[in-house]
């Protein structure tokens, strides 16, 4: 297996987190027109946009407080994106299958920013 470059995985890794954002709008288009639909949704799209939007800024920071404090931003924005898509299913606006997708990429997102945060902090103790 080729190993890549930390260029290239946040490259990649900011076309996934902008996806998500877009993929998110996408659904939000598909909810019922009800005013907790909207109201959730708009919750939603709030959290994914800033996954999307602190994950880029965070390839820019200029210094490793700035990363972890990116990054710890979107450890929160991608863990709220899962819960708003838990409460879209939980609440029975959408159905499981209407969202899964989404939440397994929140959720993956969430363990990837995690990982990379904790390799930033334990680093930062040595």
């Amino acid at each position: 297996m080729e190993r890549i470059s930390k260029s290239e995985f946040a490259d990649i890794f900011k076309s996934r987190t902008k996806q998500f954002v877009i993929d998110n709008i996408s659904l939000f288009r598909l909810l019922p027109k009800t005013e907790e639909a909207r109201i959730i949704g708009k919750q939603l799209l709030r959290s994914s946009s800033s996954v999307g939007a602190n994950y880029r800024a965070a390839c820019r920071a200029r210094s490793k407080a700035e990363f972890f404090s990116k990054l710890s931003i979107v450890v929160e924005e991608a863990d709220e994106s899962a819960f708003w898509l838990e409460v879209l299913v939980e609440s029975n606006i959408l159905k499981l299958n209407e969202v899964e997708r989404l939440l397994n990429e929140a959720n993956a997102i969430l363990k990837v920013v995690s990982s990379a945060r904790k390799t930033v902090s334990s680093n930062n103790t040595k």
